[in-house]
């Protein structure tokens, strides 16, 4: 991308540029899939995950929903501009929901609930309804912070491209994975396309703010997000990412909460549609 276009600002009306592109508003091309048909629901993936992810459950929606999933700056098919704001991401999902035809449903998973959250925050009258599963903020002691100046530890390194080794310290260090089970991971064939997705680790972390040191949530942080909202977590799921899950949904003006038995936090989307279906369309 040329130095120009990298500071261009394009309108919703440009954003159009057919197939399956958008271009957000500091001229980035944002790629996406389309499927299905009905009210149109945007899905926002989270950490070292890319479109391809949604394509089970998009599939399950289809017949009532037309379903958007889209790959995050600087992921899949997506261009990366810096440097990098949470603010960008916004503008991202921002020119989706325009492509969507100027409101629409929205869906995020992990840190992308965060982000879809912060979108309606901001964008109230663009978001008809909001769907979010285990948003991972750290809210209480059910367990440890990540280990101080962990941001900048990964940013060190992936700028010395040891690309693994940053998404070790994010499995074992944020997400509080045990470490014989990242080791396993590291012999998988999925590896490797983890350790592409590294890069945008940062970008998670900026979403997610400062609400991950164990302090409650600030309860006037979303009181703009007035949208009818679910916040679902996983019965199998550990207490720590349940607990946010109950305390997004008691600081947020017009939510309900609901535990999915049995389900972790990759939720099956044979489980995950049925619950996003009657919410959305219910």
């Amino acid at each position: 991308m040329s130095t120009a276009s990298m500071g261009r600002l394009v309108s919703a009306q440009e954003a159009r540029v057919g197939g399956n592109e958008v271009i957000s508003k500091d001229g980035t091309r944002i790629a996406f899939e389309r499927v299905g048909d009905g009210p149109a629901l945007i899905l926002v993936g989270g950490a070292l995950s890319d479109r391809s992810g949604w394509a089970p459950l998009a599939k399950l929606l289809a017949p009532r929903l037309t379903v958007f999933s889209y790959d995050r700056r600087g992921r899949g098919d997506s261009e990366d501009t810096p440097p990098y704001s949470v603010e960008r991401e916004i503008e991202d999902l921002e020119v989706l929901i325009e492509e969507a035809g100027g409101a629409a449903f929205v869906h995020g998973q992990s840190s992308g609930a965060v982000l879809a959250l912060e979108t309606t925050a901001r964008l109230p009258a663009k978001v008809q309804k909001l769907s979010l599963y285990e948003p991972p903020f750290i809210i209480d002691d059910s367990r440890p912070p990540p280990p101080e100046n962990y941001v900048r530890h990964i940013n060190e390194l992936i700028a010395a491209n040891r690309r693994g080794d940053a998404v070790k310290f994010f499995m074992t260090e944020v997400v509080g994975a045990p470490a014989e089970a990242v080791a396993e991971m590291r012999n998988a064939p999925t590896w490797p396309a983890l350790e592409a997705l590294a890069h945008t680790l940062a970008y998670d972390l900026a979403v997610l703010g400062d609400n991950m040191a164990g302090d409650p949530l600030p309860a006037e942080q979303w009181t703009t997000a007035t949208a009818p909202t679910l916040v679902m977590d996983g019965g199998g799921s550990p207490p720590w990412i349940r607990n946010s899950a109950r305390a997004v949904a008691d600081v947020l003006p017009d939510a309900q909460h609901r535990t999915l038995d049995g389900q972790t936090h990759n939720a099956a989307p044979e489980v995950l549609a049925p619950e996003i279906e009657r919410f959305f369309l219910g």
